[in-house]
């Protein structure tokens, strides 16, 4: 068996190469982070290997640092392992009691580490691609967020500038007030519009939904509104709208990618009523390879759904508390998911119903739902098996 540790750095990494016997094939080396110096090791790999099963190459997770060298490795078929920096750095004490840390000395230590280690699960081509619908769902999640703020900022502005048009639609955030207010930016512009300008343009925007009668509507509510007429809050809400259309561009073409990638999966997890593509993915994303973990506590414990205690010596704390550690998207997702699985099934929705007439918050009787719903995702991607509803 050969083995190669790689320190990885910004700019270049460190490698070394050895074999069962513990022979050193290659002292350590450096190689650029670029093409040529991932041929480079690639080329001392080939030179030492009679069969790619029968090499392990192990590297630090040290973020985007090493994703290139890793999609490059995995393309190149070697069984490639990510090893947490936590654990090489216990390692690295545990062979010897002097504080000796370089990168060359490291990349030994993730040579000898694989070496020992034979419960080191390698980094799979599903894992590398998961990557992808990571970046996906995360940037989504950052996207929608950046929006509701700004949605905030018009509910904001329309409150001092145009305050009685809230009572006159069901939301604000809707595309026809959005295209009267990106035109007519207040109470003051609506006042003094062109009826039949003011109709086109809610008809237009409002796909036939709003005419002539709300065009009137608006403009007498914004004839006695006590709105303020500022021409900087005006020019802030123009902006505002023309940055949360385009914000709302950017998520449709984010999810579209989403989507392609989940039709690709074909994952069981959308048969679950109320789990959507969007959620879904965002769930399947941030657990990655289901083999990673034992048993569906393990997935809770990532996400930060296991309990914690305090006790010490006669003290015993009275109530357990959520850790909140570990993914916070993956909590998030799996949170929301539960409630809206809980609407959608009657399974869940009978379990939600029985913890809460057990006395417990809503949130709490939520948090055990979401154990349940972890247990039945674990089993339908551990199985394969499409979610039966209950009748």
């Amino acid at each position: 068996m050969i083995y190669i540790g790689i320190d990885v750095a910004k700019d270049k990494h460190d490698c070394f190469i050895t074999n069962s016997d513990s022979e050193v094939l290659f002292k350590a080396f450096t190689i650029f982070n670029n093409l040529d110096g991932f041929n480079d090791l690639y080329q001392k790999i080939e030179s030492v290997m009679d069969d790619v099963t029968k090499v392990k190459v192990g590297l630090e997770a040290t973020g985007h640092y090493s994703y290139n060298l890793l999609g490059y490795l995995i393309d190149k078929g070697l069984p490639t392992y990510v090893i947490n920096p936590l654990h090489t750095n216990l390692y690295r004490k545990s062979l010897s009691l002097r504080q000796t840390k370089t990168d060359k000395v490291d990349a030994r230590t993730i040579a000898s580490m694989l070496m020992s280690d034979v419960n080191l699960k390698s980094y799979s081509d599903i894992s590398y691609h998961n990557e992808e619908l990571k970046s996906l769902t995360r940037y989504r999640f950052d996207k929608v967020k950046e929006r509701a703020k700004l949605k905030s900022s018009v509910s904001r502005l329309v409150c001092i500038l145009f305050p009685e048009l809230e009572k006159l639609v069901p939301t604000l955030h809707m595309a026809s007030v959005y295209a009267m207010l990106s035109e007519f930016p207040g109470a003051k512009q609506v006042a003094d519009a062109h009826l039949t300008r003011l109709t086109n343009l809610l008809s237009e925007s409002s796909k036939g939904r709003y005419g002539k009668e709300t065009a009137i509507a608006f403009r007498n509510a914004a004839r006695t509104s006590i709105g303020s007429n500022m021409a900087a809050k005006s020019l802030e809400l123009k902006h505002t709208i023309k940055l949360i259309r385009e914000l709302t561009s950017d998520i449709d073409e984010i999810e579209h990618e989403i989507k392609l990638i989940m039709d690709e999966i074909n994952s069981p997890i959308l048969s679950i009523p109320g789990i959507n593509y969007r959620m879904g993915a965002m769930i399947i994303a941030e657990i990655g390879d289901f083999n990673r973990f034992n048993s569906p506590d393990k997935i809770l414990a990532y996400a930060g759904f296991s309990p914690s205690t305090y006790q010490s010596g006669q003290l015993d704390g009275a109530y357990s508390h959520m850790e909140k550690r570990g993914s916070r998207y993956l909590r998030y997702a799996l949170y929301n998911a539960a409630k809206y699985v809980c609407n959608w099934d009657p399974t869940f929705a009978e379990y939600l119903a029985k913890k809460r007439a057990e006395g417990k918050h809503y949130n709490v009787a939520i948090s055990h739902a979401v154990k349940k719903l972890v247990r039945v995702i674990y089993h339908l991607e551990k199985t394969n098996q499409q979610y039966i509803k209950a009748v």
